[in-house]
């Protein structure tokens, strides 16, 4: 297929990109190849060509300093961005990723973002600007029963979050990463976690740091007992995203119930773009969206 010539031919551009810069030999293999992302390792680096229609520019310029400016908490980039046929191209330093087989990282990942919602916002931080990513995916939906259960549960949030308003203030404006998930932590060189994809960090409500693990908690996707590590951790660490008791949906509803879509949303576009059913985890993230549905518009 031409889109697989295509991907081949961006696989061979950032393989040399990497051989240029890495310290290490190894033979150049593909980390990630999704959702138009094409991630290429070569020993030591790692070379990202980001998504086509991503905001990039003088944004990805300020958010590569920013990262820059917390190595003990992020994988900066090597440099500024390149251009490859027509993609953006970052190369930063590789870490070793979170292992699926082993103990997931929760607590260390929740204690890594208390830390990052901790750091002062400096006065030119880039907003995150996320929520626009779930309205872009629903858009994208094709007919079909699971497809409508999304729709009806993306008209229960905010306008703000459709792109019908302004964007209120935030209730807490902290330095945020904005895209959380185990996938976004690598084990660096001195042992240490640290967060990567830097495409979205700037300032903006911690809560949204919270909301796929919420989102799949609340969906039967998560186990309880991996939440609770989760959030017992973040909250004995005085990340602000939650209240310190209580109850901690005040804070992460509309964020988990955003989040729990944008999953569900995607699900349904993979498995109609891949001619094949939902699987379980899918289709509890599509029940989910229909209690969504079922509970009315979210505060």
């Amino acid at each position: 297929m031409q889109t697989e010539t295509v991907q081949s031919g961006l696989f061979t551009r950032l393989a040399e990109i990497g051989r240029q810069r890495a310290t290490q030999d190894g033979r150049p293999e593909t980390l990630y190849d999704r959702h138009g992302v094409l991630v290429v390792r070569v020993g030591d680096v790692v070379v990202k060509a980001h998504q086509a229609d991503r905001e990039h520019g003088s944004p990805l310029l300020a958010r590569i300093a920013l990262a820059e400016a917390l190595p003990d908490l992020v994988v900066g980039a090597l440099g500024p961005p390149l251009t490859v046929d027509g993609r953006t191209v970052t190369l930063s330093a590789f870490g070793e990723p979170v292992d699926p087989a082993g103990k997931l990282p929760w607590e260390e990942g929740a204690r890594l973002l208390a830390a990052l919602h901790a750091v002062p916002v400096p006065a030119d931080a880039p907003p995150w600007g996320r929520p626009t990513r779930v309205a872009r995916l629903v858009s994208r939906l094709q007919d079909g029963s699971a497809a409508d259960a999304v729709r009806r549960a993306f008209t229960t949030l905010p306008a703000w979050i459709r792109g019908e308003e302004k964007e209120p203030e935030e209730r807490a404006r902290c330095l945020i990463h904005g895209d959380w998930h185990l996938g976004q932590m690598v084990r660096a060189p001195d042992g240490r976690w640290r967060l990567i994809d830097i495409e979205d960090l700037g300032a903006g409500d911690p809560a949204w740091d919270l909301a796929r693990p919420a989102a799949l908690y609340s969906g039967g996707v998560l186990p309880p007992r991996d939440w609770e590590r989760f959030l017992g951790a973040y909250r004995e660490t005085g990340g602000p995203a939650v209240p310190a008791q209580g109850d901690p949906w005040t804070a992460l509803d509309v964020p988990a119930r955003s989040l729990a879509i944008q999953i569900a949303a995607t699900c349904v576009i993979s498995a109609g773009r891949e001619g094949r059913p939902l699987d379980g985890a899918e289709q509890a993230m599509v029940d989910a969206c229909v209690r969504i549905s079922a509970a009315g518009d979210a505060a």
